[in-house]
């Protein structure tokens, strides 16, 4: 019983950190961008769906194998990419910073790919459930970094030309 209720904690952690790509949406701003032709815009939802679900699987499957005290550095880097997984959305959608949200999704990039690292030792499938999830933020970096360039203002020497 006790596991069940920390598999739902993980879960809940998870998803927590998906509530801020509900709260902060795309809105007019976004839709008024220039944006590449290889933005899938549906699959996005489904996607991240399965994935906050194998983030929360991948540290309860940590838990399960160590607990909190073996595993107490892998589950705060875990947590850290919780965290940075929760700041994208509010800085790209709500502050309408892409080239500061390109920083803070290389940032997540490489907190996901540490946590990976951290968790093999103790469980490989734990690390393993999170490869999607890196691979998915390698493609959302790409396209951060394309509408970042897509649309940043013209230095001034290239508007008097």
């Amino acid at each position: 019983m006790d596991s069940l209720l920390v598999l739902v904690a993980f879960q809940a952690a998870s998803f927590a950190a998906a509530a801020t790509g509900v709260i902060f949406r795309s809105g007019e701003w976004y839709k008024q961008l220039d944006k590449p032709g290889w933005r899938p815009p549906w699959l996005f939802a489904p996607v991240w769906t399965v994935l906050y679900a194998s983030i929360g699987l991948s540290g309860w499957l940590l838990w399960l194998e160590a607990g909190i005290a073996g595993a107490a550095f892998p589950l705060s880097v875990y947590a850290v990419q919780l965290l940075l997984n929760a700041a994208w959305s509010p800085i790209f959608f709500a502050l309408h910073q892409p080239g500061l949200a390109a920083v803070e999704i290389m940032l997540l990039w490489a907190a996901i790919l540490a946590t990976i690292i951290l968790f093999y030792p103790a469980n490989s499938g734990a690390a393993l459930l999170l490869v999607p999830y890196l691979t998915w933020v390698s493609f959302a970096a790409a396209l951060n970094v394309s509408i970042w360039r897509r649309n940043r203002p013209k230095p001034l020497s290239e508007g008097a030309r």
